[in-house]
């Protein structure tokens, strides 16, 4: 590693009213002073089966230092996940309360929160609600219906048409290896329902399918993560678990320290071969197959935390000499901190240690810019998979805010859409077979570690883990990229796709400021089944309208937005 909202007026379905917006004013009990309050709902999106919903409380009286906020719903509506407050349900009955950022409401003055939740047949808003006991009361005043036309019904397949988007089965590229995030490499380990969350399939599950977890030089540490990788292999779907090694034990460095660099003394090359082969073999007497396993993290990179220099030769000579040591596994090289292919271009170039590495992997720091993030044709030439396995950046919180625990923050999700989401689209263009992100809990990363100052909820899924599940929730190990076109209606549209499980998957990124409405997407054949799954600044893996008609799906991609189609053929 490197150290380094506005509301808007609600979709309108057929046979569907949305209620947006309540304001009321506080009916005082006798006696009380003069205080009262102001209450703005609105709905600020919605699509099949959910919704967004942005709340404003307005103190018309006395200094609040904390509120309470309770209404009803009239329909059956159910919260599913809160920014700006600590919202809870029982049964119709809400409650939100605020968060140690916004507890105080001076007078005239007003807090906003806001929620995303499921609904089915209607969703009225509320008719009262409730300031810290005090009721507010009033009416409620219907949204007004778009001019614009409602999106096609997803029961009725619309007419055919010329393709926007064209998928070629025939025309193969890599297969995929994964997606995924590292466990904490000095810190604790990720609690099961964590994994779970983290690996698992189901709703508001994220599906990674690589972890990626550190070999420390001590073994004594090893134990920390059996729990969390035990419970990603036996809990997710063909996860595979990789380990990296910052440095190894002091004794055998020319520094004589875990940290500042320095190199292995080659009389050391042995004992650092069996010491991989320990942990690996350790692992699987744990329940836990380590797939891949790294020579070496960065190994251009020398900072005062756990490191160690390699050179490209050393590299190439130790993975010739001693790799075959190391079983029960494959070995990477060599995790260079922008793909540098002086590091792996050696072993690949030599066929005794070509035949003792697996994998070639590189983290992107700096990639792009030095113009790697593209395919590596000497990788590809010996069938060699290519991984990133590390990349982390965070700007968005310019040195520290609370914005990360509100997913409607639209500096989070530019940095997520433009920057994150984008690289991985490029990746998998690239031909390579995995994206690893740094940390998978953190407070700017797929779930929060809920740490108060940036607003994350310890093990609850944030904004950035719904974007990256586009691609690892859908496009599982196994599956093949494959080749497609597109017309220049979808020109904005940044598609790859691939072939798998008896489907075509497809990941779309929008990062234009406008929807492309209508666009078809053209199978191989016949469709029998389509999902249509997109996540956006205001929408969370929000299952969205689609129409079938034959080997053709009609679909509207949402601006920056990222969404996935899964066809079953």
């Amino acid at each position: 590693m490197r150290r380094l909202s506005t509301p808007r007026t609600a979709l309108v379905t057929a046979g569907t009213v949305l209620l947006a917006s309540a304001t009321a004013a506080v009916a005082l009990p006798a006696g009380a002073a003069a205080a009262g309050c102001a209450v703005t709902y609105a709905v600020s999106s919605q699509w099949q089966g959910g919704f967004g919903a942005n709340v404003t409380v307005t103190n018309l009286g006395d200094p609040v230092n904390g509120w309470t906020l309770a209404w009803s719903y009239a329909a059956g509506q159910t919260v599913t996940q809160a920014w700006n407050a600590t919202v809870t349900q029982s049964g119709a009955a809400v409650t939100a309360r605020n968060v140690d950022y916004n507890g105080s409401i001076p007078t005239n003055g007003s807090t906003s929160f806001g929620f995303n939740g499921a609904w089915t047949s209607s969703n009225p808003a509320p008719t009262s609600f409730a300031l810290n006991g005090v009721t507010c009361t009033g009416g409620t005043t219907p949204t007004t219906s778009p001019t614009s036309s409602p999106p096609p019904s997803p029961s009725t397949p619309p007419p055919g048409g010329p393709a926007d988007i064209t998928v070629n089965t025939a025309t193969k590229y890599q297969t995929v290896d994964g997606f995924g995030a590292a466990v904490s490499i000095w810190g604790g380990a990720w609690s099961t329902a964590e994994t779970q969350t983290l690996v698992g399939l189901g709703p508001n599950q994220l599906g990674l399918s690589i972890v990626r977890t550190g070999l420390s030089p001590v073994s004594s540490e090893w134990a920390t993560q059996v729990n969390a990788l035990r419970t990603a292999k036996s809990y997710g779907s063909n996860v595979k678990i990789m380990a990296s090694p910052w440095t190894a034990p002091a004794a055998w460095k020319t520094n004589n320290s875990r940290i500042n660099g320095g190199k292995l003394r080659p009389e050391y090359y042995d004992d650092y071969a069996n010491h991989l082969n320990s942990y690996v073999q350790y692992m699987r007497n744990q329940g836990v197959t380590v797939d891949v396993t790294s020579v070496q993290n960065e190994p251009d990179w020398h900072p005062d935390y756990d490191s160690m220099d390699w050179s490209g030769t050393e590299l190439q000579t130790f993975v010739r000499e001693q790799g075959a040591k190391v079983q029960n596994t494959k070995l990477m090289v060599a995790e260079a901190v922008n793909l540098n292919y002086g590091y792996t271009d050696p072993t690949l170039n030599d066929a005794a240690a070509r035949t003792n590495i697996g994998y070639i992997g590189g983290h992107l720091y700096g990639t792009e810019a030095s113009g790697r993030l593209k395919p590596y044709p000497l990788a590809q030439q010996y069938d060699k998979p290519v991984w990133m396995t590390e990349w982390n950046l965070h700007e968005a919180d310019g040195g520290g805010s609370n914005i990360w625990g509100n997913p409607a923050n639209a500096t989070v999700w530019n940095e997520t859409l433009d920057d994150i989401m984008r690289t991985v689209h490029r990746s998998m263009e690239s031909n390579w077979s995995a994206y690893v992100w740094w940390y998978g809990k953190r407070y700017y990363s797929f779930i929060g570690d809920g740490e108060s100052a940036y607003g994350t909820v310890a093990g609850a899924p944030l904004k950035r883990g719904y974007a990256f599940a586009q691609y690892a929730k859908y496009v599982r190990p196994g599956y093949q990229r494959v080749g497609l076109t597109k017309s220049s209606k979808a020109s904005p549209l940044e598609v790859t796709a691939y072939s798998g499980d008896g489907k075509v998957t497809l990941v779309i990124l929008n990062r234009s400021t406008s929807a492309v409405n209508n666009a078809i997407v053209q199978a191989p054949q016949n469709v029998s089944r389509a999902e249509y799954v997109a996540t956006s600044q205001n929408a969370s893996a929000a299952s969205q309208p689609v129409g079938v008609n034959g080997n053709q799906v009609t679909v509207n991609v949402g601006a920056r937005s990222i969404s996935t189609v899964v066809l079953t053929l």
